[in-house]
């Protein structure tokens, strides 16, 4: 059994699960923080008070993990002692006194406070656990300006960095004090995890090279994975390390549901998509944009959200908001195919907007292509699978089940692969069928025609959009 760790924003979510993914016990706890203008900050002694929680939740039904991993927010940081303690209140991924990628929120901390030891969110929790400071993965490391092709921290001038190891390595075990406080055994294996968007991924069951997984709540997300690292000179794709030696590029849009939200304050989503169907495809070109400016599939800071020409009626107008989201994601992935990744594999939908019905099959159809929903995606749900890949790896695994391969033929121990772990772990839900007559290649079009021509969406990236379009027609 293994179990894995969700330390989010508003939450920590602890999940055990078997080693064919069957939910055992899980547990959450809330978390509150402090917002003044820019700053965005938490403090660390409510994580482990909400991680003790949610972790004896799970235990509640007598069962025990071999192994865990946790996985956080990217980019949360804080200062601490050499034994793992805070010794500062942590800043949040989206504190705004140090914006942009890269280690400034972790200079702000050491102005601020005097010197000490840079540790992400779950690198503490990891420390809580074991009693002592432990490594930090190349994942969370990454916004701390970690490179992962050179494998050191491109961060001159900030001290305190912490070792780096690859996600899924084995980096220490639960001590007798923390066992206490949480029903953890003590000598539970600790795994070095992932940021939350990569756990995410993980869940989805999507690591084999060429497929996606396409994240749509307030924002969309896509990660995929690549056998090389992806090269964007624009910057909007990033790559994380895969724990198994690939790359997992990926980027996020400002488009999703929020835009949604604004548009229609309080309305019923149901209602409105069972209208919206007869409006397909919709009148209107929109860009949902949910906050001002965008960063994947083009970075532009001043970019806001239009809608060309007048609906018909409010379902149109929900008709359109949700087809530019969908005509969006269809730009992301014509953007990944120019930058040379391989787009054409499995796909998986994710997120809150799946549970639309309506918006996942257009969104399908708009994409012209079969896509899968994951029975659950949940971050914690993927640092289980990490935990058991991370064991499996380092020749830990002992039970029949986890020392098999999806085909059903023996794997020696030490030779496990993440993508056959979540082959094992990860159930796969329902398909939605996509595949069909183009019906929206000229609203695609007007969206790319339009971006271009605000000088947002650069002409080599609208150029290569048209060229995909004219060879599925």
């Amino acid at each position: 059994m293994w179990m894995g760790i969700d330390l989010g924003t508003q939450s920590v979510r602890a999940v055990l699960a078997d080693d064919e993914g069957e939910i055992l016990g899980s547990g959450s706890a809330p978390l509150t923080g402090r917002r003044d203008g820019p700053l965005h900050e938490q403090l660390p002694g409510d994580w482990w008070t909400a991680t003790a929680a949610a972790v004896r939740s799970a235990l509640s039904g007598g069962h025990r993990p071999r192994a865990l991993a946790i996985c956080s927010t990217s980019g949360t940081v804080l200062l601490t002692d050499d034994r793992g303690r805070a010794l500062t209140p942590a800043v949040m991924y989206d504190d705004g006194r140090a914006p942009g990628r890269g280690p400034g929120r972790a200079r702000l901390l050491l102005d601020a406070y005097g010197p000490g030891h840079i540790a992400h969110q779950a690198d503490h929790i990891a420390a809580r656990l074991a009693g002592r400071r432990l490594p930090t993965d190349s994942s969370h490391a990454l916004k701390t300006g970690y490179d992962p092709e050179r494998e050191v921290f491109d961060a001159p001038g900030v001290p305190g960095l912490p070792e780096v190891v690859r996600p899924g390595t084995l980096v220490g075990e639960v001590g007798r004090e923390a066992g206490a406080e949480t029903g953890l055994p003590a000598g539970t294996a600790i795994v070095a995890g992932m940021t939350d968007g990569c756990a995410a991924q993980i869940a989805s069951g999507s690591l084999s090279v060429g497929s996606w997984n396409s994240v749509l709540g307030t924002t969309l997300v896509l990660k995929g994975v690549t056998a090389e690292p992806l090269r964007d000179p624009s910057g909007v794709v990033y790559s994380h390390r895969s724990p198994d030696g690939g790359w997992l590029p990926g980027g996020a849009s400002n488009v999703g549901g929020g835009a949604l939200r604004a548009a229609f304050p309080g309305a019923d989503p149901a209602a409105l998509d069972a209208l919206a169907r007869a409006h397909e495809p919709a009148g209107p070109i929109a860009y949902p944009l949910g906050a001002r400016g965008e960063r994947f599939p083009f970075r532009a800071p001043d970019a806001t959200a239009f809608l060309l020409g007048e609906p018909a009626s409010e379902a149109d107008h929900w008709a359109a908001l949700l087809q530019g989201v969908a005509l969006t994601e269809r730009l992301c992935l014509d953007y990944l195919d120019l930058l040379g990744a391989p787009v054409d594999g499995p796909l998986t939908f994710t997120g809150g907007a799946v549970r639309s019905a309506y918006w996942t099959g257009l969104r399908a159809r708009v994409l012209g292509r079969e896509v899968r929903v994951p029975r659950s995606s949940e971050p914690a749900v993927g640092m289980a699978v990490l935990a058991a890949y991370g064991a499996g790896a380092a020749g830990a695994v002992a039970s029949p089940a986890a020392a098999a391969s999806p085909a059903g033929t023996a794997t020696p121990a030490g030779t496990a692969t993440l993508a056959g772990t979540a082959a094992r772990m990860v159930r796969p839900g329902t398909r939605v069928e996509g595949a069909g007559p183009d019906r929206f290649a000229g609203p695609y079009l007007a969206l790319v025609d339009e971006l271009e021509c605000r000088g947002w969406l650069p002409p080599e990236v609208a150029a290569h959009a048209h060229t995909r379009t004219e060879r599925r027609e």
